[in-house]
């Protein structure tokens, strides 16, 4: 063998067992999801599998060098706070969350493990955060659309003047009803509604 050549083997192999103890000694990161579809949902799987792909063009690697946990909370109140407390158990770096009846969940149960959102009506209302600018808690994530828009859902009577009372159906375990609803009322005022 040729010194040159000998220089390059050695030269490979150095740089292979670097990379490899590198490799090894790389954490796994785990990754808890919070879906607030039912598993069979197509557009949860869906928001699921765009979610994995996003995390593998940044360079995660699904059972390399991420692992991820997922529950279907079906937007169930008890099915949420149930996976929530399931996914904090197994301590994760970071949970994603979808909706906020998981999002509540998680933070009854967790004030410091990292939570991201979508799919979030009013983050504020719902005390997830403490301003949209600086969340400054262990949540943040996307708001659905700015919450206090709902009032604009009373426009109706430019189309239908006769219409004098509206009914707000809401769910008041889900924290995401306190701002709209208070929108709605703001909006229905000056309309006499």
């Amino acid at each position: 063998m040729r010194r040159r050549q000998c220089f390059t083997l050695f030269g490979c192999i150095a740089t292979w067992s670097t990379i490899a103890s590198a490799q090894q000694l790389e954490r796994m990161r785990r990754i808890g999801v919070l879906m607030n579809r039912g598993a069979t949902d197509p557009e949860g799987q869906g928001r699921l599998a765009a979610f994995q792909n996003a995390l593998q063009q940044a360079g995660w690697s699904i059972g390399q060098n991420v692992r991820i946990d997922t529950r279907w909370g079906e937007d169930d109140l008890d099915l949420e706070a149930k996976y929530a407390a399931e996914l904090i158990a197994l301590a994760p770096d970071i949970i994603f969350a979808s909706g906020s009846l998981g999002v509540a969940s998680l933070q009854r149960l967790s004030r410091t493990l990292p939570i991201v959102f979508v799919g979030v009506t009013d983050p504020l209302g719902a005390g997830f955060v403490d301003s949209l600018a600086r969340p400054a808690r262990n949540a943040t994530g996307f708001m659905i659309y700015e919450y206090s828009l709902s009032g604009k859902w009373l426009q109706i009577k430019e189309i239908a003047p006769s219409v004098m009372r509206v009914a707000v159906l809401r769910n008041p375990d889900n924290p995401v009803g306190v701002a709209l609803f208070g929108a709605i009322q703001a909006e229905a005022r000056p309309l006499r509604i």
